[in-house]
């Protein structure tokens, strides 16, 4: 069987810690998951001219992941964060400005790829620019109608505004967020007061959306997919590293559904990858065959 063509749109960085730097970015962070679920990945996105570039390039080479659609920009330095972790493994981040992924441009081969990829996952940090948000909308509204088009919302210190939330929202099929991100969100779209469950109904009513992933820490996750919803306890583990655990369930999400498997299965599946990733260092580890069940 053919594999399905998903791609992260967004930003490629690397994730500098105090002791070390680990190759990330949401969408990229993404697309490597699915790759090990089963996908034929791609990243769309762009690094620098420079060292950092260079890495990258050899991490994904390395990793068995295509770099045909990462450019290469002769002016801009390759993304990078300075993380941060609390004693509960949640992170503070700090990006680097006026990066290559602020400087996306829809070229004709992200066009071929828009018009034949079968899921697409975005967020609103590489929308931080307006080259870059042009470019990812754009890349949105050449894909075919059937497309998978999720919005892993990821807010990120203040790279977002309503505009582009709500500009997100107008051409997606699926969202996830998490809990802290719901609240902001419905105050800027003017949702209104309510629970967690209502407020997310009210963006799935008002989107018409097919899908919505709530995670909520250590509170579990909440998933709704064509107007049915799984709720699924947290799993207790003792969480090292946050970073990333939202890529790893957004992609089991997708690959589930793009597979066509229950949605209780799906959502567990999700809640047993993410938990995994957050006993680990870094956003993108080897998942264990025995979680893929």
């Amino acid at each position: 069987m053919k594999k399905k063509v998903v791609v992260g749109l967004g930003e490629v960085l690397w994730d500098v810690y105090p002791d070390q730097a680990l190759f990330g970015g949401a969408p990229a962070n993404f697309a490597c998951h699915a790759a090990s679920l089963g996908a034929d990945a791609r990243i769309a996105s762009a690094v620098g001219n420079d060292e950092l570039g260079d890495k990258a390039i050899l991490w994904l080479e390395d990793h068995g992941l295509s770099r045909e659609y990462i450019g290469i920009d002769p002016d801009h330095p390759t993304g990078s964060v300075d993380i941060s972790l609390d004693a509960k493994g949640a992170p503070q981040y700090r990006f680097a400005p006026n990066v290559a992924w602020d400087f996306l441009d829809l070229s004709p081969r992200w066009q071929e790829l828009a018009g034949s990829c079968d899921a697409v996952c975005f967020g609103t940090l590489a929308q931080r620019s307006p080259e870059s948000s042009k470019a990812i909308l754009g890349f949105l509204d050449r894909t075919d109608p059937g497309v998978l088009r999720v919005f892993d919302v990821n807010l990120r210190q203040s790279f977002y505004t309503a505009r582009v939330i709500d500009e997100s929202m107008q051409r997606v099929s699926i969202v996830k967020l998490n809990h802290e991100e719901l609240p902001v969100v419905s105050r800027l779209l003017g949702l209104g007061v309510g629970s967690e469950l209502e407020q997310c109904q009210r963006l799935i009513d008002r989107y018409s959306l097919d899908g919505l992933a709530l995670t909520r820490g250590d509170q579990g996750s909440a998933l709704c997919l064509l107007g049915k919803w799984d709720q699924q306890p947290a799993l207790g583990i003792q969480a090292i590293d946050t970073v990333g655990a939202g890529d790893a369930f957004c992609a089991v999400l997708i690959m589930g559904i793009l597979a066509g498997e229950p949605l209780s299965q799906i959502h567990a599946r999700a809640s047993r990858i993410a938990a995994y990733v957050c006993t680990q260092r870094g956003a993108v580890v080897p998942i264990p065959p025995s979680l893929l069940d």
